[in-house]
């Protein structure tokens, strides 16, 4: 698809501009071993030593300002990242955690981007599944949870059934991709803006922010050549990211299928 895709848009006279000046074949999925978690005899030992230096408090603060600073940076609604399973609930996340987290909805949010191709080719912005992508009530972030009690409803108006939260696939992509991206690391002292995968994520956000500032408009353009040359980069960063995070690339038939993105009981491909 990627190669197909790359031929027809570089057939645009006015795409060069935005285009990637090379363009790479498939990438091998990295062999990098998984990490696993510290042993519970030096997890102990560490909550010990935090416990009598006062460290724990400052642990917590910092957690939670990370948090923070993450979700403003990417621009979600700091619930829908939490209610995933955040990769700041503990002190850090796991890679295999991670994949197990995050691997299903990114695989998603791949599978639908790459279905966005033919109408990105035909030009026009306003079809119906790339308006989709960018509709920010598209997809079901959290399900609605009943708030009754032991089976009774205790709210006044009798109404329990809770409420959803919705948003569009691109925003849950990117807050996915981040939270996966942020778990590539072999320690915890270098900042997510200094990770391979985090840069990655980042670049590609950025043209695809560009992107949907074009579609999320009350007329989008019948052939926006801009918005073309945006996918277009996209496309070959997010290869680079997919590398990197220890996914197939987009050229390799795997995300032809819809992917489940529940929360994983395996950290492996399937």
């Amino acid at each position: 698809m990627k190669a197909s895709l790359l031929l027809l848009l570089s057939a645009l006279p006015t795409i060069s501009a935005f285009a990637p000046q090379t363009f790479g074949g498939g990438v091998a999925v990295s062999s990098t071993a998984l990490r696993a978690a510290p042993s519970d005899d030096s997890a102990a030992a560490a909550a010990s030593a935090t416990t009598t230096t006062g460290g724990g408090r400052r642990d917590f603060v910092s957690s939670i300002a990370a948090f923070g600073a993450a979700a403003a940076v990417l621009g979600v609604n700091p619930n829908v990242a939490s209610a995933s399973g955040g990769a700041t609930a503990g002190k850090y996340t796991t890679i295999p955690i991670a994949k197990r987290r995050y691997y299903g909805r990114v695989q998603q949010a791949v599978h639908e981007f790459l279905l966005m191709a033919p109408e990105v080719i035909a030009g026009d912005m306003s079809a119906s599944y790339i308006q989709y992508f960018f509709d920010p009530e598209g997809i079901v972030v959290v399900q609605a949870k009943k708030k009754d009690v032991n089976g009774q409803c205790t709210k006044k108006d009798g109404d329990c059934r809770g409420r959803e939260i919705r948003d569009s696939r691109y925003n849950d992509m990117k807050a996915s991709m981040y939270l996966l991206g942020n778990a590539f690391r072999i320690n915890q002292t270098k900042a997510p803006d200094n990770l391979p995968t985090v840069q990655a994520a980042k670049a590609f956000f950025k043209e695809m922010d560009a992107m949907e500032k074009s579609v999320r408009t009350k007329k989008p353009k019948a052939q926006d050549r801009v918005a073309q040359g945006h996918y277009l980069a996209a496309l070959d960063i997010l290869d680079k990211y997919l590398d990197l995070v220890e996914l197939p690339p987009t050229n390799s038939g795997h995300y032809d299928k819809e992917f489940d993105t529940l929360v994983g009981e395996s950290a492996r491909l399937t």
